[in-house]
């Protein structure tokens, strides 16, 4: 059989933070970050990180005898996970190379798993529909470190076009492309500080959610209104802390529906998008929890050098900021902003402009 050559994109997510693991509204774009998985069939599972130690060893349905690095869990965990949905056990011998961050808020794991799913679906000759194989991928990284997260990362990286973020309805299953308008670039703020899913209050912000999700009967927090969730959970005993959990999930959906009907209008209001998206920092730093002081200065440092909008992307905790700006004004807001960030606090933060790029596929159509 030929060699292989995929590639999966990392994500930023421009609006829908918190809501795609209680079924709700997201909108992310695949960018121009990426894990590329080149390599040959063969008789085990054999990968070289070029950026991470350690060599992964495991038989052709990703059973492991010995001690992994900490990316191999990802690696067996979607190996057995494929072997489980029914590919054939072929092995592959390949390198990774990862542009993504680690820790940034990039989705540098979803990249990783949704990469070595291809590339091992690729040498058996099998395939999952994207949306299945995005479930897989979401499967894989709870086996690997216990983290529930939800389908957004995964989804994104599969689904991902050109120009466009992904509106993802993460209950139904239901998606749709949605255009960036051409003069809209997407800059992403790096603050320096590192965080891990498997190790942050992640899980704890999910169960405390999850306490209150009960009250609304059946129905997801996409599905009510404010007052209406806030009366239900009240009135079922709730405490407080689960119910401002709950109000950021429920206005946060609302923030994804009017933020796609403000971009999706003949003339986009370019003020409303940064409303919207410092609305949506503000719940997360204060209803959720799930900022900190670099991620709140890089925000406030954004809308001061001349950025349409911005807010925390990803789990928070550390990692990165997206901010939305003009397309002629984008390098001169990243460049402003880094050195504003480092000259107030000592971090070296990055910043880069990025393009929202197709989703994953064989490297030779990828935007690397």
């Amino acid at each position: 059989m030929e060699a292989v050559a995929v590639y999966a994109p990392g994500r930023v997510n421009l609006i829908g933070e918190h809501t795609d693991y209680s079924g709700g509204f997201v909108l992310p774009a695949a960018i121009s970050f990426g894990v590329a998985v080149r390599g040959a069939p063969a008789e085990t599972i054999r990968l070289r990180s070029l950026q991470l130690p350690g060599q992964v060893e495991l038989g052709p349905d990703g059973g492991s005898s010995g001690s992994l690095p900490d990316w191999g869990r990802y690696v067996a965990a979607v190996a057995e996970l494929l072997a489980l949905s029914g590919r054939a056990p072929i092995g592959l011998q390949a390198t990774v190379d990862s542009s993504v961050p680690i820790g940034a808020g990039l989705s540098s794991s979803a990249a990783l798993n949704v990469a070595v799913a291809l590339a091992l679906c690729r040498v058996a000759g099998f395939s999952l529909p994207p949306l299945e194989l995005a479930r897989l991928a979401q499967q894989a990284e709870l086996r690997a470190v216990g983290v529930p997260c939800g389908l957004m990362d995964p989804a994104s990286s599969l689904l991902g076009r050109r120009g466009c973020a992904v509106l993802l309805d993460c209950a139904q299953g239901e998606w749709r492309h949605v255009r960036l308008p051409a003069r809209i670039a997407i800059v992403v703020l790096d603050s320096g500080t590192r965080h891990s899913l498997a190790e942050s209050g992640y899980r704890d912000r999910r169960a405390e959610l999850e306490r209150a999700l009960p009250a609304l009967a059946g129905r997801r927090p996409a599905e009510v209104t404010l007052p209406e969730a806030l009366s239900l959970a009240r009135a079922a005993g709730v405490d407080e802390l689960a119910i401002r959990r709950l109000r950021h999930v429920v206005t946060e959906n609302a923030r994804v529906r009017d933020f796609v009907e403000r971009i999706e209008a003949p003339t986009p209001a370019l003020g409303a998008l940064g409303s919207i998206m410092l609305a949506s920092h503000e719940s997360l730093r204060d209803d959720f929890e799930v900022s900190t002081p670099e991620l709140d200065t890089l925000v406030e440092l954004a809308y001061a050098h001349g950025a349409i909008g911005a807010r925390l992307t990803g789990g928070g905790f550390g990692g990165s900021v997206v901010a939305l700006a003009e397309r002629e004004a984008a390098a001169n807001v990243a460049r402003e902003v880094a050195a504003a960030f480092r000259e107030r606090t000592g971090r070296q933060g990055n910043a880069w402009v990025c393009a929202a790029v197709d989703g994953a596929g064989d490297l030779e159509d990828a935007q690397c």
